[in-house]
């Protein structure tokens, strides 16, 4: 049965990191009364997906399952959930730590990886188009908005950053990072 959790695999260490995130340790006091999960869009939408299970998880330190789930990012962080909960659980700032650690082991969604390399080579993760130009100005709008689009020169200081950050490399495709 695939549902067994066996204590070996669990990981503290990777417990610890996850509480390490301002208020993550509250995740302990879910008494599970479905406050989350009862609001959530993406539950409305996806019956696998369920915020609750996920903190349980990273309680637990199961590293490996919760950070290999391809549901980790299907959150669209509208707050309901951590809004709602009677204990005061930061269960989206949690997720967000517990995605952040998911990065930083190489692990995101592809998607995610193609945006956030469009943002290193043109400043944006929605670059503009021809489209979107002449609809700016179909409301009076400039045609470029005022962004790295406009000031190009801006772009060489975004990558720097970027660089600096470290950003660059946690986004790299797998292969150039072996």
């Amino acid at each position: 049965m695939s549902d067994i959790i066996k204590t070996s695999d669990f990981d503290m260490e990777f417990r610890d990191e996850v509480f390490k995130e301002p208020d993550a340790d509250k995740i302990t006091l879910c008494f599970n009364c479905t406050g989350c999960t009862s609001g959530c869009p993406m539950a409305e939408q996806e019956p696998e997906y369920n915020i609750r299970k996920f903190l349980r998880m990273a309680n637990l330190g199961m590293k490996d399952a919760l950070l290999n789930s391809p549901y980790l990012w299907y959150c669209t962080t509208c707050y309901k959930c951590q809004e709602r909960c009677p204990q005061g659980v930061k269960n989206v700032d949690t997720l967000l730590k517990i995605r952040t650690i998911a990065i930083q082991n190489g692990i995101m969604l592809d998607n995610h990886r193609k945006v956030s390399q469009l943002v290193i080579k043109l400043g944006h993760a929605v670059p503009i188009n021809d489209d979107a130009k002449e609809k700016r100005k179909d409301v009076g709008l400039d045609d470029t908005p005022p962004t790295v689009h406009k000031f190009e020169n801006a772009l060489g200081e975004v990558q720097k950053l970027l660089k600096i950050t470290g950003f660059d490399e946690l986004v790299a495709d797998k292969e150039e990072t072996s």
